[in-house]
């Protein structure tokens, strides 16, 4: 598999706490990676420095081989909008908008054509069960519907890669093993990419491969039970 992303000695502290202490990590194209580990390791920080969110204090971080790091704030954000989505722990969707125009909203930001924009959102709420909810608000909408809507805003873009933090966090289990299938047909069906940060283990070992982080590094890299490759 070709590598889509690479962090090559990533750090960055905080006042004087230091979150992350040298991390090197590759993600390949169409791989599912999730990132474990206890609360304080590194993990969403890792993820947003990643994502472009947030930049390293050292190291720098690659996309298919050419540094982002470097970029200003106008390119990054147009950078982000056009090649990553982003999933998060509690839906982050704008409540007086549809669920039609929250999955519009990063299109329009990237200055593509309306109509184009709102053909392509319904496709993917119907991909994601969701064709009877497009009018509908997100207080009009259960928990896991709304965390499929954000997963529908975060592919409008058809980015080659996604960031989920936590997504199953505030969801049933019902709900969270419905959303960690989804991922999966997405990848089956488009080669999408995911970097999951999760609590869930039933997430993490579903995943090609775990990140386990303690303190600021990777304490290992491990295929779960049952992955061959």
């Amino acid at each position: 598999m070709p590598v889509l992303l690479q962090a090559i000695n990533l750090r960055k502290s905080y006042n004087s706490l230091d979150v992350l202490k040298g991390i090197d990590l590759t993600i390949e194209r169409s791989e599912i990676v999730s990132i474990v580990g206890s609360s304080g390791a590194g993990k969403s920080t890792l993820l947003q420095i990643l994502g472009t969110l947030d930049t390293p204090d050292a190291g720098e971080v690659l996309f298919e081989g050419q540094s982002v790091s470097g970029l200003g704030r106008n390119a990054l954000a147009k950078f982000r909008n056009r090649h990553i989505g982003f999933v998060f722990q509690f839906h982050n969707l704008l409540p007086e908008f549809t669920a039609l125009e929250n999955v519009c909203l990063p299109a329009y930001l990237a200055g593509r054509e309306e109509k184009e924009v709102r053909v392509r959102a319904r496709e993917l709420l119907g991909l994601l069960n969701l064709e009877h909810r497009t009018d509908h608000k997100p207080s009009e909408m259960s928990g896991g519907e709304q965390q499929r809507v954000s997963v529908a805003r975060s592919l409008i873009n058809s980015p080659e890669i996604i960031f989920a933090d936590e997504p199953s966090g505030n969801l049933d289990s019902r709900n969270a093993q419905e959303l960690h299938e989804l991922f999966f047909w997405l990848r089956k069906e488009f080669g999408q990419t995911f970097v999951i940060v999760t609590h869930n283990d039933t997430l993490a070992q579903m995943a090609d491969r775990t990140i386990v982080m303690r303190d600021g590094h990777i304490l290992e890299e491990a295929k779960p039970a049952g992955v061959v490759g």
